[in-house]
C-alpha cells in the first residue's frame, strides 16, 4: 500500500517510525511546509518524493492513502481535499476545531465511502485497550474517570521543543482525547458536560487552564483537568474507578489502585499506540471495514466539544 504523509513534525515522525514496523506499506511522498526540513526527514526515511504542495503531491504520486499530521486548523479541509482526490485518510487528532467542519468531513466520508479515521490514539494504547476489553466482556464497569492532562506550554513550542507555527488548543485538541475515551470506555454516550476555564494568556490568546465534567447516559462520570501551566510531570494520567477495581494508566503503563503493575504487553501486537493506530487504518482499507476510530465513531466527541465551546463563549 502506497501512503503519502503530510506534516513531518514531531507526530509525523512517530507515524514514520510506526509504519517502518508494518509490512506491505510504503511511504511514497512526504509533504511539509519547508522544503529543506522535509527533504532531510525524507532522506532519513528513504522517501523518494518530497513536496510543499499537498494538491501537487496527490497528483504526482500513486498514493492510495494519506496520513495528515498538519496543524489543527488544516485538518478538516485537507481531509476533505484528500477524500475528494479519491484517497483514504487518517487525520491526526483533532478532526476539526469546529462542529461545522467536523460535520463537513463526515458528509464527505459518507459521499465517497472512503476510509476516514481520526488519530484518537487512546483507543489503541494497550493500557486503555486492557480496560476496554474487560468492559466489553462485562468484567468491569467504569463508574468514574479522573483525568489530568498537563503540559508546560507558556511558549508556543511543539512536542520536540521546536517553535510552532500555530497555537495548540486545550479544548479542541487535548480534551478531545478524553471526551472520546470516556464515552468509549463507559460504553455509553455523553449526555451532560460542563466547562470552566482560567484566564486567557496575553501572548498565546488561549486559556492555559481548564476543567471539564461529564456524565454518560449509564451514569458514569468523568472529571478532566487540563493545563499548559504545569511544570512537571507532563502528559495525561487516567484513573479508572470501576465497580471491580481501580486502574491508573500513564501512557502505555497500567497499574492498579495499589500501584501494582499490570502486564499489558500481550494485549496487542505492539506497545506503540501510533503503530497500532496505523495498523488499524491499513487493515480497514484492505478489509473494506470501518476503523476503530472512524470519523463516524468519534464524531459525537466533537459535538460535546462544540457544546462546551458554546458554554465558554456564553460565560465570557
Amino acid at each position: 500500500m502506497k501512503v503519502l504523509l503530510s506534516g513531518p513534525g514531531a507526530f509525523g515522525i512517530k507515524h514514520l517510525d510506526g509504519i517502518k514496523k508494518i509490512d506491505g506499506v510504503e511511504v511514497v511522498s512526504l509533504v511539509g511546509r519547508t522544503l529543506d526540513k522535509t527533504q532531510a526527514v525524507a532522506d532519513q526515511y528513504g522517501i523518494k518524493h518530497v513536496s510543499t504542495d499537498l494538491a501537487k503531491a496527490l497528483e504526482e504520486t500513486a498514493a492510495e492513502a494519506v496520513i495528515l499530521c498538519t496543524p489543527t486548523q488544516q485538518h478538516a479541509s485537507e481531509s476533505i481535499q484528500c477524500m475528494k482526490a479519491g484517497k483514504h485518510v487518517q487525520v491526526e487528532i483533532p478532526l476539526a476545531d469546529s462542529w461545522a467542519e467536523a460535520e463537513a468531513v463526515m458528509k464527505t466520508q459518507q459521499e465517497t465511502g472512503l476510509v476516514c479515521m481520526v488519530g484518537h490514539t487512546r483507543r489503541f494504547n494497550p493500557s486503555h485497550q486492557w480496560v476496554h476489553k474487560r468492559v466489553e466482556s462485562g468484567e468491569l464497569n467504569v463508574q468514574q474517570m479522573d483525568v489530568q492532562t498537563y503540559f508546560f506550554r507558556r511558549k508556543n513550542i511543539n512536542a520536540k521543543g521546536e517553535p510552532r507555527s500555530w497555537t495548540d488548543h486545550l479544548l479542541w485538541h487535548h480534551a478531545a482525547h478524553t471526551v472520546d475515551l470516556f464515552a468509549y470506555q463507559a460504553n455509553s454516550p455523553v449526555v451532560a458536560a460542563n466547562v470552566l476555564q482560567g484566564p486567557v494568556h496575553e501572548e498565546l490568546g488561549i486559556a492555559l487552564d481548564m476543567s471539564i465534567q461529564m456524565k454518560a447516559a449509564n451514569g458514569a462520570i468523568c472529571t478532566l483537568s487540563l493545563s499548559f501551566n504545569n511544570d512537571g510531570p507532563l502528559g495525561t494520567f487516567f484513573r479508572y474507578i470501576c465497580d471491580n477495581g481501580t486502574y491508573i494508566a500513564r501512557y502505555d503503563d497500567l497499574v492498579n489502585g495499589k500501584e501494582e503493575p499490570i502486564d499489558v504487553s500481550k494485549v496487542d501486537v505492539s506497545m506503540n499506540g501510533i503503530e497500532l493506530q496505523d495498523r488499524d487504518f491499513f487493515a480497514a482499507i484492505k478489509e473494506g471495514r470501518e476503523p476503530i476510530s472512524s470519523v463516524a465513531n468519534v464524531l459525537p466527541c466533537y459535538k460535546v466539544l462544540h457544546d462546551l465551546e458554546q458554554q465558554l463563549s456564553h460565560h465570557s
